[in-house]
């Protein structure tokens, strides 16, 4: 066995190579792999809430990301049952916006960090077996086009993804989980003008992304129990949802040009699984994954990674410091994983309609119900002071 790291990260999207770049910084050496060739893009939404945006801009990595042309998110809408909010997006102390980049340029730019912060990285690296010593995890196995390495690690990471091959070899339990929602298609699209913003009916949810080269994605979300019927033909049913719930984008879409095919997934999973054990950590979707409706699946990778570094202040491998992390992260994304789930329903309730009208005549209001969609603020406290009934439905 080779190497003799303080910790090898499988998985280099943005849990991963965020997790390697600050381990890295901290003075620990780093092996970061991934099975994909990099750069590479993957099916994502994009999106970065502020706090993850705040993240990278402490990490040094945003203004490599502003160079790169992704476009700066700086408002917000939302469109329901004849209401509209409309407001700047919020911002955070180096978060002056929300960005939706390409991953091919996030994730490599993650990896650029890290590799110059220290860490090795090989991508196209299969992870075959981890390796245990008296019961815990102590290193890698993983093949690449030069054979196969064996790494032995204080910690390993997962951080590979909602199918993680780690979660799956050190048998981590689901320890919360719930039924699929939501299913979701997206596709492509140049020559419109939207910003970034969402629409919503009963049974249909519509996002307008902008990212890099002038395209905008447009996603729309169905109920999971439809994803049979969805599948069979998803580019009409796509257009169909956009031109019922949003036809002033519907419109849009018809003097536009298609630029990328319609993708996506009905394996909209929602779970927290057990964080660590003996040698071993899951962080990013490995650990924690929910409907991507919300788009919180960038924001919580980043924020996990943040978590786990502060946490391991003394030995890499501390069960109490992966114990904490653990905690931290169920503590932190409970309540966002809660109000995901009750987005994903797809239902349209009169006390949401209420609650919404009477955010709508407050710009004060506005701005703070887009800094809870964020992530900036609690739910409780969006209705702190102002009148509204904290049990209508967010």
């Amino acid at each position: 066995m080779s190497g003799g790291w303080d910790a090898v990260v499988v998985g280099a999207r943005v849990a991963g190579a965020a997790t390697a770049l600050l381990l890295a910084r901290s003075g620990r050496k780093v092996l970061l792999i991934d099975r994909a060739a990099f750069p590479s893009d993957t099916m994502s939404t994009l999106y970065i809430h502020q706090p993850g945006v705040a993240r990278l801009s402490e990490w040094g990595v945003l203004p490599a990301l502003l160079d790169s042309g992704c476009p700066v998110l700086d408002t917000i809408d939302y469109e329901v049952g004849g209401v509209r909010l409309a407001s700047p997006a919020p911002e955070l102390p180096g978060a002056p916006a929300a960005f939706a980049p390409r991953r091919a340029v996030l994730d490599q730019l993650l990896v650029d960090a890290a590799v110059k912060a220290g860490v090795e990285f090989v991508d196209r690296a299969n992870l075959q077996e981890l390796v245990h010593t008296d019961g815990r995890v102590t290193g890698v196995r993983f093949r690449t086009a030069g054979g196969v390495r064996t790494e032995a690690a204080r910690l390993v990471v997962g951080a590979d993804g909602m199918r993680s091959k780690v979660a799956q070899l050190v048998g981590a339990p689901l320890e919360v989980s719930d039924p699929r929602a939501s299913c979701v298609y997206y596709t492509g699209w140049a020559g419109i003008s939207t910003g970034f913003g969402f629409h919503e009916s009963p049974g249909n949810w519509i996002v307008r992304i902008p990212t890099h080269d002038d395209v905008t994605l447009i996603s729309t979300y169905f109920p999971q129990d439809r994803f049979a019927e969805i599948r069979q033909d998803p580019f009409r049913h796509h257009l169909a949802a956009v031109r019922t719930t949003a036809p002033g984008l519907y419109q849009q879409l018809t003097e536009a040009e298609q630029v990328e095919p319609i993708l996506g997934t009905g394996d909209q999973q929602n779970y927290f699984r057990r964080g660590h054990g003996p040698g071993w950590v899951l962080v990013g979707d490995a650990g924690h994954h929910l409907d991507t409706i919300s788009a919180r699946g960038i924001t919580n990778g980043l924020l996990q990674a943040a978590f786990l570094a502060e946490e391991l202040t003394d030995r890499v491998d501390d069960p109490a410091a992966l114990a904490r992390f653990t905690r931290r992260r169920d503590e932190e994304l409970t309540e966002p994983y809660q109000s995901t789930l009750e987005l994903a329903r797809l239902t349209v309730t009169p006390a949401r309609l209420r609650m919404l009208r009477e955010i709508g005549e407050s710009p004060e209001l506005t701005a703070r119900y887009f800094a809870v969609v964020a992530g900036m603020l609690g739910i409780d406290e969006l209705f702190d002071d102002d009148g509204l009934d904290d049990d209508d439905d967010f």
